[in-house]
């Protein structure tokens, strides 16, 4: 069978199973056994090998089964750069990339940070490559409960040779942490789906995802909870801290992190949807929390 056949057989196949984007999906897994990219695999003009038939087959079948494309062949890209990925992580979204625009624009903005950087929920490390690409004179610690997790982290971090500037370890949150100030910007994407809604999800993420990782408790909000209570106990005076929500819990950290009174720029960003998604706050300074404290005391 020649290349074009096969791959039109394949797109029928997805589109028969209900599969979205079933084109793209049949044009990557071939494209992925015979190392072409999509725009190759169109022009390509020669008969496949039985082997290649066979493996492709097996390869479609997955896909019907709703196993995620990025799990199959065990890449994603992400920030236009190929990350390892598998069952063990979540997959990089594009609102994780939204979370990381935001932080580099404000940092921009505000001035460049100056000590270590903390990744609250690694998972396969893609926030904390990121930071240490885009920040290159900063450490970077990256933390989470799932060792599995970190073996793909640790991956990443080789594969886009930031090795010697990122760390992960594997801890409940700031467990592993002496509680003292020492980071600049700590940053999460922690599960912050609401448990009440997990039977709902599609299938690639309902079936596939590391439930540790989604589940965010009662309306996604227990790690979110856990990691207002002990971030102040981490984070440096005027440090930043960024972290990405659901489209439904905006008003909550918003009023939150404002009633902790130890943060100010407290905002969320919506994102290219329009759709709250990243919340920034900073917390204040030793100076200006006492001149803020007085502020609120009787005249």
């Amino acid at each position: 069978m020649q290349v074009g056949e096969l791959l039109n057989a394949g797109i029928r196949r997805l589109r028969k199973g209900g599969v979205p984007d079933a084109e793209i999906d049949a044009a990557l897994l071939l494209g992925r056994l015979l190392d072409l990219g999509r725009t190759q695999l169109l022009l390509a003009d020669f008969a496949v090998s039985q082997e290649v038939f066979d493996r492709y087959e097996e390869l479609l079948c997955r896909r019907l089964e709703r196993e995620p494309l990025a799990y199959i062949i065990g890449v994603q890209e992400f920030w236009s750069l190929p990350f390892v990925v598998s069952p063990d992580v979540l997959i990089p979204r594009p609102e994780t990339e939204f979370l990381l625009e935001t932080i580099l624009q404000t940092l921009a903005e505000q001035g460049a940070v100056k000590g270590p950087l903390l990744d609250l929920c690694t998972g396969s490390g893609v926030i904390a490559v990121i930071l240490a690409l885009e920040l290159c004179n900063s450490m970077v610690y990256g933390v989470d409960r799932s060792i599995a997790a970190l073996k793909i982290a640790c991956q990443n971090s080789a594969q886009h040779k930031v090795q010697d500037r990122v760390r992960f370890f594997c801890a409940d949150l700031f467990s592993a942490l002496h509680p003292r100030p020492w980071f600049s910007l700590v940053v999460s994407n922690p599960p912050y789906v609401a448990q009440e809604i997990l039977a709902g999800l599609q299938p690639e993420v309902r079936d596939y995802e590391p439930r540790l990782a989604l589940d965010g408790g009662s309306k996604g909000l227990e790690t979110i909870n856990s990691i207002a209570s002990g971030l102040d106990k981490v984070l440096l005076p005027g440090g930043w801290f960024f972290m990405e929500i659901g489209a439904d819990q905006g008003d909550y950290v918003l009023e939150l992190f404002k009633s902790l009174q130890k943060y100010d720029s407290v905002y969320v960003y919506k994102d290219y949807a329009g759709l709250p998604r990243v919340l920034q706050a900073r917390l204040v300074s030793a100076h200006r929390h006492r001149i803020f404290a007085r502020s609120l005391l009787p005249t």
